[in-house]
């Protein structure tokens, strides 16, 4: 599916990444940094234009965001009632209402894969409107940035800069959790005196 997709995007450019980003950030399984990174190649190669096909992604990733969040809201309480045994939705609501621009700032690229859980728990949490949206497009405005700009740079070498995603990605990755350990350690030095 994924070659039939870049396929699609010289053609389609800006309209296939606002449904690609769109339906990722919904949880469907579409591979859209990967397609981002060959619209990057082909803006290197001025087949489509930079502001429209990262606008483009960032409007498709954006409203996919609003859609979760709205879903988490209007829907909110049925998914908390009697469906979470272990208290996990619970707790996600209670820190999404604490910290949740944070956790919605690093889900839209760092985390992306908990990024349409944590619409639903922005959401459901009644976190403000607002708030979401601004830590949303700040979030997304970042991946996107990420993988055209790797694309473009990489002048169409889709195998080269998804590596260099991964690496950077994973680079920052670490160090998130390196921090939020350190964190947590010195938290618990401080309760223990």
């Amino acid at each position: 599916m994924t070659e039939w997709l870049l396929a699609l995007v010289p053609t389609y450019g800006p309209w296939m990444l606002f449904a690609a980003t769109f339906l990722s950030c919904m949880a469907l399984p579409i591979p859209a940094s990967i397609l981002m990174l060959a619209a990057g190649g082909f803006v290197a190669a001025g087949d489509l234009s930079l502001l429209s096909t990262a606008s483009a992604a960032l409007a498709g990733a954006v409203a996919g965001d609003q859609a979760g969040y709205w879903a988490g809201r209007l829907g909110g309480a049925g998914l908390l009632r009697g469906r979470d045994k272990a208290g996990l939705l619970v707790r996600a609501t209670q820190m999404m209402a604490q910290k949740g621009g944070l956790a919605v700032y690093l889900t839209r690229w760092l985390f992306s894969a908990l990024g349409p859980y944590v619409n639903l728990a922005g959401g459901a949490a009644r976190m403000p409107l607002a708030r979401f949206t601004l830590w949303s497009v700040l979030g997304e405005g970042t991946w996107v940035a990420l993988y055209v700009g790797l694309g473009r740079a990489f002048a169409g070498n889709l195998e080269a800069a998804s590596a260099q995603a991964v690496s950077i990605l994973g680079f920052l990755g670490a160090g998130a959790v390196a921090v939020g350990l350190g964190y947590v350690l010195l938290r618990a030095m401080r309760a223990g005196r």
